[in-house]
């Protein structure tokens, strides 16, 4: 659940970043590069605050602490793929979502698109 919620939210940090410089006017592939250059830094800062805090439970040096070395290595193992995938694979997936719509507003009409229909 940690992972998944930390996962989630810097993908949230990335698209509604993009989102806003969209609406500020900013094309598309300029909105995604500038929101991955300023959102790296709180993105990295969390997954590695996380990874170096469960590096001790890892490494189960305390009594009783082996049962939960599996979880902190799964979790670990996670956060640090999710961690590429928030940076490359979820800009990529907004950027084919919304690429229909750079190509429709930069697009004038066809004189022949605004013809009636019941013209022929």
């Amino acid at each position: 659940m940690m992972m998944t919620g930390i996962v989630v939210s810097d993908s949230i940090l990335i698209v509604e970043f993009a989102r806003e410089l969209r609406r500020q006017g900013l094309p598309l592939i300029e909105a995604l590069k500038t929101a991955c250059h300023v959102r790296l830094r709180p993105i990295m800062m969390t997954t590695l605050a996380t990874l170096l805090g469960l590096v001790p439970m890892a490494l189960a040096l305390e009594a009783g602490s082996e049962q939960y070395a599996p979880l902190a290595r799964a979790i670990i193992g996670g956060l640090s793929l999710s961690f590429v995938v928030t940076l490359f694979l979820v800009p990529a997936a907004y950027l084919l979502m919304h690429r229909h719509e750079e190509n429709r507003l930069s697009k004038p009409p066809e004189i022949g698109a605004l013809k009636p229909a019941f013209q022929e």
